[in-house]
């Protein structure tokens, strides 16, 4: 057995993509952009590299490379969670929420990846995995998109097998009759249709739309009904709303407190392996969510979420998100490949099996300014 290997160094590197959109954007209930940031994090020891990834600002690389390859270097590589621990706490000052968290959760990502490649074994072999695949949920439908790449974009989820697929709505909650019932017809009625409103909605209004979208489309999961800083709002609505209908929010918790602090206001928890402390984080909260008997759907990033909630004892499913489908497809090499709507990895890969395709990224490096 490998043990005490010292890290050598830490590099970081970000890369803004273009998104497909129409007109060169997507939007939501609360925002609009045109293009995907993926920070990538290489750490590397022994001869080996782990490489953990995030989405954010580019400024997440810099404060990556600048704040925590100090705290890391010359740490033990057979070390990940004592590694993350230093993170957070040298990072105190800095700031712990969004941007700080995510880039300790890329980071992260690569220690675990790394010890794995450094005991030749797959990454799923290494952690507590209880589950031998991850369900999946396609995720797209933003808000501009025309009818026919909406129902295009549903249409060939349901085709692939995957039982259930999602819709952002609530920015225009006058055109959302019509673009749920474009959706309902692309799907059919097997296939489970969610909602995301992130966080555009009063509760007020949450309350009414909830009805409807149950009642009239058979909605089954209303995510971020209202802010996910509304616990208040969001426990009214779960509390008020129709019974099979459920409340999930949790894609904005950074730290152990947040999730702590959604329990009793949603019915089903969200992680981001990529902003909630990484793979050592997931961890945490899937022990969190079974404590409270609440099932853990796992936010966006599928190339590494794949094998990060595979640990997770409740877990539900995965977002399978467009944006990040793209990004990840440009990025990598040795994605978990879908079967029967679910993601299953290579178990004869070391590591997660992610390798990064370094001249299809170049095009999209940002540059120090």
């Amino acid at each position: 057995m490998t043990d005490g290997v010292r890290i050598d160094r830490l590099e970081a590197h970000a890369f803004t993509i273009p998104v497909d959109g129409p007109g060169g954007q997507e939007q939501d209930g609360t925002l609009s952009w045109k293009a995907t940031t993926v920070i990538l994090v290489l750490v590397h020891a022994g001869g080996e590299t782990g490489l953990g990834y995030t989405y954010g600002a580019p400024a997440t690389a810099a404060f990556a490379q600048h704040k925590l390859e100090p705290a890391v270097r010359d740490g033990d590589a057979m070390a990940p969670p004592a590694l993350t621990r230093r993170m957070f706490a040298e990072i105190r000052n800095a700031g712990r929420p969004g941007l700080g968290a995510m880039a300790v959760s890329a980071v992260d990502i690569a220690l675990w990846d790394l010890k794995a490649r450094l005991l030749g074994v797959a990454l799923t072999t290494l952690l507590p995995a209880c589950h031998d695949r991850v369900p999946v949920y396609g995720s797209g439908g933003f808000t501009n998109y025309p009818d026919e790449r909406l129902d295009a974009q549903l249409s060939h989820w349901a085709s692939q097998g995957i039982g259930r697929v999602k819709l952002k709505t609530s920015r225009d909650p006058a055109a959302d009759p019509h673009r749920l019932g474009v959706a309902r017809a692309a799907v059919g009625e097997d296939v489970e249709l969610f909602v995301d409103a992130n966080g555009a909605l009063t509760p007020k209004e949450a309350l009414y739309w909830a009805e409807r979208f149950h009642g009239e489309w058979g909605v089954t999961w209303f995510e971020e009904p209202v802010s996910s800083a509304d616990l208040e709002g969001l426990r009214r609505v779960r509390d008020h709303g129709p019974a099979g209908l459920e409340i999930a929010a949790g894609e904005y918790a950074f730290v152990a407190r947040d999730f702590t602090n959604l329990i009793g206001a949603v019915d089903c928890l969200q992680a981001d392996v990529t902003r909630c402390g990484g793979i050592t984080g997931v961890l945490t909260v899937s022990g969190l969510s079974a404590a409270h008997q609440l099932d853990l759907s796992a936010h966006c990033a599928p190339a590494v979420s794949a094998h990060a909630f595979r640990a997770a004892e409740r877990l539900r499913h995965l977002e399978y998100f467009h944006d990040h489908l793209r990004v990840e497809s440009l990025a990598f090499d040795g994605l978990p490949h879908l079967d029967g709507g679910a993601l299953r990895t290579d178990p004869a890969c070391p590591g997660h099996g992610l390798t990064v395709k370094w001249p299809d990224l170049e095009p999209y490096r940002e540059t120090s300014r």
